[in-house]
Formats: C-alpha cells, sequence, structure tokens
C-alpha cells in the first residue's frame, strides 16, 4: 500500500489532492516532504468570509505544516498557497482545511500533541516528537479553547469551590469543580481567591446555570460564603468535615508545641516529645508501638491531652443522621471547649458557632456531598503542576489545569492517530 493511498484514507482535503513524495535528509533527521495541490479548476476558499471566489494568484514559496510523524521521520504538507480576489474582504490569503489561520502546525498533529500532552508533561511530548515546547502549548491551548466553546453546562447541580496555592510568593487560584455523582470536572479557574473572583465565575456561568444549582461545597473562606449566599442562595451550602477536622488537628498542634517547650523550660520530662502524629492520626490507623505510647501518654493531665480528648470526641458528631441532633451535639461540645480554658480550642469552637448552619447543611444534604471530591482534584491539580515543575504566568497554569482536568470534548474525527 502506498503513502499516498494511506493518507487518502486517513487524512483526506475536500479540493486537494497529493502529490510528489520525497525523503530528504534534514541535519540529522529524516524529513518527508509530502506536496499538496488543488484539483484542476477547484476554486479557492476565501479566509475571511468562508466562501468560494476566484483565484488572484499563487504564492511563489510554498509553505510548510508539520504533521503527524511516520516511523520518527518528520512529515510536512508541502503547499503553495492562493491568494483569493473576495469582492466582500478583498484580497485575501485561501483557507486550508488542514490548518487554522497562518499556523504552520496542523489541525490534526495539533490535537495529537494535545492528546499525549494529558499524560507527559509538555518538554517530554515536544522532545519525544521533535518539536518545541510552544508548538506544545499552541496544541493544548487549540483544544482547550475549542473545547470550552463547546463545554456541555446543562445538568449541573452541585459544585465545589476551593482555592490553589501555585507559584512563588503564595499566589493563589479559584477553582470551581463540577461534583455532581455521574460527573467530576473541573468548571473554571480564576486568578486571586477574592469576591471579584468568584463573581467572574457565577457571571460566566450564567443565572439561568446558577438557578439549577442545589449543593455548593467550600470552606470557610468569607469571600467564597459571601458571593454563594448571593448567587447561589437557593442551593444548600455545604461545609463538611474535612476543613472542620483540619482546624482541629491545628489546635492540637499549637497546644502540643506551646505546652512542649514551656515543660522544657520548667525543668519537666519531655513526655511531649516527637508525639506530634499520636495525636494527629486516628486511632485505627495507629500502629501497636504507637498505640502504646498513646496510652501511656493520655495518663498526663496535660492541656494538650485534653486538647486531644476534646477532639476525639468531637468525631461522634459525624455519627448523626438529623441536623437536628447534630445541632444539639454541636452545642454541647462547643460549651465544653469554652470551658477547657484553652485558647486555640476555644478558637475552633468559636469557628463552629459562626458557621453552625452551613456546618449542619451536611446533615441536611444527607451526607450525599462533601469537598472530599474537591480536596482529590486539588491533588490532581498539583501533580499536574509538579510534572511541569511549576508553572510562571497564570495563562499556563490556566491551559495546564482545563485540559488535565476540565474533562473537554473533542471534534469528531475520521481517524484518530492515538
Amino acid at each position: 500500500m502506498q503513502l499516498k493511498t494511506i493518507l487518502n484514507r486517513v487524512q483526506k482535503h475536500q479540493g486537494f489532492v497529493y502529490g510528489a513524495i520525497e525523503l530528504t535528509p534534514e541535519g540529522n533527521q529524516l524529513v518527508l516532504q509530502v506536496a499538496i495541490r488543488p484539483r484542476t479548476h477547484g476554486r479557492p476558499i476565501c479566509s475571511g468570509c468562508g466562501r468560494k471566489r476566484p483565484g488572484y494568484d499563487t504564492q511563489q514559496t510554498p509553505r510548510r505544516f508539520e504533521f503527524i510523524p511516520f516511523w520518527g521521520i518528520l512529515v510536512y504538507f508541502v503547499y503553495a498557497m492562493r491568494r483569493v480576489d473576495c469582492p466582500r474582504c478583498g484580497i485575501k490569503v485561501e483557507q486550508v482545511p488542514w490548518a487554522q489561520g497562518k499556523r504552520t502546525v496542523t489541525t490534526t498533529y495539533a490535537w495529537f500533541l494535545a492528546r499525549w500532552a494529558k499524560r507527559l508533561s509538555w518538554a517530554q511530548v515536544a522532545e519525544a516528537f521533535h518539536t518545541s515546547w510552544y508548538t506544545v502549548y499552541r496544541a493544548v491551548e487549540i483544544a482547550v479553547t475549542w473545547g470550552r466553546s463547546h463545554q456541555d453546562l446543562d445538568g449541573i447541580t452541585a459544585i465545589g469551590i476551593d482555592e490553589l496555592c501555585w507559584g512563588r510568593w503564595h499566589r493563589y487560584v479559584t477553582v470551581v469543580y463540577q461534583i455532581n455523582r455521574d460527573a467530576v470536572r473541573l468548571l473554571w479557574i480564576g486568578e486571586h481567591r477574592k469576591t471579584k473572583t468568584l463573581l467572574r465565575f457565577f457571571r460566566w456561568f450564567g443565572k439561568e446555570h446558577s438557578a439549577h444549582l442545589e449543593f455548593v461545597c467550600s470552606d470557610m473562606w468569607k469571600p467564597y460564603l459571601k458571593v454563594v449566599a448571593k448567587k447561589a442562595s437557593q442551593a444548600i451550602h455545604i461545609l463538611d468535615r474535612f476543613h472542620i477536622v483540619t482546624h482541629l488537628n491545628k489546635a492540637i498542634d499549637q497546644v502540643r508545641a506551646a505546652e512542649a517547650k514551656t515543660l522544657v523550660r520548667q525543668g519537666y520530662e519531655p513526655v511531649l516529645k516527637r508525639t506530634r502524629w499520636l495525636l494527629l492520626k486516628r486511632p485505627q490507623n495507629l500502629t501497636a508501638a504507637q498505640d502504646l505510647s498513646l496510652r501511656q501518654l493520655l495518663a498526663y493531665n496535660l492541656r494538650t491531652v485534653r486538647s486531644y480528648l476534646l477532639k476525639e470526641e468531637f468525631q461522634l458528631f459525624w455519627s448523626y443522621s438529623s441536623a437536628f441532633w447534630a445541632g444539639r451535639f454541636l452545642d454541647r461540645w462547643c460549651t465544653r471547649a469554652m470551658r477547657s480554658r484553652i485558647e486555640p480550642m476555644k478558637k475552633v469552637a468559636r469557628m463552629l458557632r459562626g458557621h453552625r448552619e452551613l456546618i449542619l447543611n451536611w446533615f441536611r444534604a444527607k451526607k450525599m456531598f462533601s469537598s472530599g471530591v474537591v480536596e482529590g482534584l486539588n491533588a490532581k491539580a498539583k501533580v499536574a503542576t509538579r510534572n511541569a515543575y511549576g508553572f510562571k504566568v497564570f495563562k499556563t497554569l490556566e491551559l495546564a489545569l482545563y485540559h488535565n482536568l476540565g474533562a473537554l470534548p473533542e471534534p469528531e474525527t475520521t481517524h484518530r492517530f492515538f
């Protein structure tokens, strides 16, 4: 089977035919140049209005368009572009079906690179297929632009909102995920974590889609709480266990660190030394040696021990099914924490009282939605960032996360090269 036959089978272009095929060396690399010519009496298409118009003339120097390599050999389509005499747009260079605008990479090759960019870092893709990092970047940009313009936003009833830290100097982005049971994906990413940032998401999402939201999961960041209450007031806003347990663990860590220094300063035995993970891990996850060490530590009447017991008692909160009884337990626990005279635990109790209704929404939602899905997607986003050894500008980060986590659609093709 000849190469022309293969190309006509997998990459046929209406109005054009493949001509001579030449294999030539360029430096240390073999290059396959496939000539393309228009069919006899075929009229070019104006790149301005997209209509067939009379030809004006032909460029003397043909252009080369990168195509998918064959067997490690670089492949180029070679074509002398025609100019179009369009009564509406003037003199324009013709539109060709294998490339967009002035791009020197074929659309098929761009989608091929974009699919590989989901598996490897962009630098690795560029090295594997003997192209540049910028070419891979443009390929991902084409895929994301097309996918975002053809994205289906119907049926979204649950979203999760969180922030990601990226780059140096603690820069943040706001990410919004769809967390429906049947669809989990990145919907939107915006620079910073301000009120204006999340407002931009709801403007992009639209009032009609916002009105269909039933559940919203987020942390306790005040700008997020404010915007959700304004733009999606009909939805059940859930603050779930992940962020609450995080605050409890931070409080215990603060108490332990402060009390350990106090014991050393006062000349007591350093019983809190190397006990951090004994106090932060769940009891069922402790090893036999850690379990023994924890039992010995609990014999002491320390502020750290009292804080640990308060934290473990709070775990009963998640076993309730009724929001009413869970609320009763929460109120009693907050009262005991406030009477403990342990300032970090009192701070957590004040925080829980201030967000009481939003916390109880987890029970009103029948425990179906939580930010655990959001944290899982955040972990995938960090993996994508780590594979690229970080991103310097927000635009690159945005493209990478949409490409890897957005579940974006792709156009239908007659043949998939990947």
